[in-house]
């Protein structure tokens, strides 16, 4: 269905579609991609969000059916609670993806991985200067040391490595060369560009992987694929994990929906719907069950998808009923990008208080119903009674109920509760005095 609508209306000179146009089709653009999702890792990074073990495995059935290639399924060198459940879900069956598991560079994060014996591990650490000394404190020499050694050793205990470049969006490209050589030459077989902070532009991203690609040497090409992870504090993450493609890389971190820390990263049914239709690329995604997917999702979170979400959410497919009506339902791609039943939607019709009585009666008449005058001014009426007679401070006031409740379910503790908790529980005052001022301004 996806490869021939849009193709029946060029052909027949009803439409003009850009995307297609040689020139507009860059010439490193893959046939095939790969999603990875990273719900279980990025998306529990969201303030106090958890999933239950059956949920995870529930949401990574659903992820496996819909054909996403590889799930993150956690960090388990977080907690030993984490450990179990990578443990647990590593013996379920998968019938289309791969499982990997997040650790740093270190023998003990790679020692929690092979305990749950997890296949693939996926390494993750910065190298630019700001990291290397604020939050490794080490050196270049000290760090390619200990992501060498860990790469060796998972490789060594029978684990397929990948290698996660942390905030490699800032990172000098000379220096990104050199750690990734050095991954994959320690047996690395995917390296993962990883805009951390969501900084890139798409052309900035463009230019970041394409000197990536052209600086590494051919044996670390043939050895090594290239994957991107991009955040989106500035709302592009979609556009830059596209745009990484056109580049050639084939390996895209998602989540669905977008759900993560702080914003988030590239929204899984965003790239792959994207990928499909704009691009035709095969993403090995059955777009038919994207939809299920983030409501399944958004329910076990606890995090209710925007309104008008792209692709999953209710608004996208949803139309007031007006003067358009006629043509809506004679070809509903005057109005829509793409039918909704590709990403297994349909398009919802409402009469409002925007429809005209001149169309309800005409309506009316095609159905066959006379109205009166007084019928038709009653029925009118009800149409627009709700909305107009609406209390909008009511209104207001349930949505914020709802914005509590939603606080509510998000149990964790600030700073500054914590320091409290501290306090009560040890008898101890802490030293923090700064700390405690950054984080409660009204602390003297």
């Amino acid at each position: 269905m996806r490869k021939t609508i849009f193709k029946k209306l060029e052909a027949q000179g009803l439409i003009a579609n850009y995307n297609r146009l040689r020139k507009n089709l860059p010439p490193k653009l893959p046939k095939k991609v790969y999603v990875w999702d990273e719900t279980f890792r990025e998306g529990l990074k969201a303030p106090t969000v958890f999933l239950t073990y059956v949920e995870q495995v529930k949401l990574a059935k659903l992820m496996d059916d819909t054909g996403i290639s590889v799930i993150n399924v956690g960090f388990p060198a977080l907690s030993e609670t984490d450990k179990h459940n990578v443990k647990r879900i590593v013996n379920e069956t998968f019938k289309n993806a791969t499982l990997t598991a997040s650790a740093q560079a270190t023998k003990e994060s790679v020692d929690a991985c092979l305990e749950c014996r997890i296949k693939s591990i996926t390494i993750e650490t910065p190298f630019n200067g700001l990291n290397l000394k604020y939050h490794l404190k080490l050196t270049k020499q000290q760090a390619l040391k200990k992501i060498t050694e860990s790469i060796e050793y998972a490789q060594k205990n029978g684990a397929t490595v990948n290698f996660t470049l942390m905030d490699a969006a800032r990172t000098p490209i000379e220096e990104t060369l050199q750690v990734f050589e050095a991954a994959a030459n320690a047996g690395a077989t995917r390296l993962v560009i990883a805009d951390s902070v969501g900084f890139l532009r798409p052309l900035s991203t463009r230019y970041l992987i394409s000197h990536i690609r052209d600086g590494l040497a051919e044996t670390v090409k043939k050895k090594a694929a290239l994957s991107v992870h991009c955040h989106n504090d500035f709302g592009l993450a979609t556009a830059n994990t596209l745009a990484a493609v056109e580049e050639g890389v084939t390996y895209l971190h998602t989540c669905i929906a977008g759900f993560g820390e702080r914003a988030g990263i590239a929204p899984f049914e965003e790239v792959a719907t994207s990928l499909e239709l704009l691009y035709n690329i095969d993403t090995g995604v059955d777009l038919g069950r994207v939809y299920r997917l983030a409501q399944s999702a958004g329910k076990a979170l606890a995090l209710p998808l925007q309104f008008h979400k792209p692709i999953v959410g209710d608004g996208i497919f949803t139309h007031e009923v007006d003067q358009e009506l006629e043509e809506m339902q004679a070809h509903p791609l005057l109005f829509e990008p793409f039918p909704p039943q590709i990403v297994g939607r349909e398009t919802t019709l409402f009469i409002g208080k925007n429809t005209a009585q001149t169309l309800i009666q005409r309506l009316l008449e095609n159905a066959g119903i006379r109205a009166s005058p007084r019928q038709m001014d009653e029925l009118f009426r009800r149409i627009k009674g709700p909305q107009e007679s609406l209390d909008k401070g009511e209104s207001q006031m349930t949505f914020y109920e709802v914005k509590k409740l939603m606080k509510d379910l998000q149990k964790g503790y600030s700073m500054w509760d914590f320091w409290r908790l501290v306090e009560q529980i040890t008898r101890q005052k802490p030293k923090l005095k700064e700390e405690k001022k950054k984080t409660d301004p009204d602390t003297d």
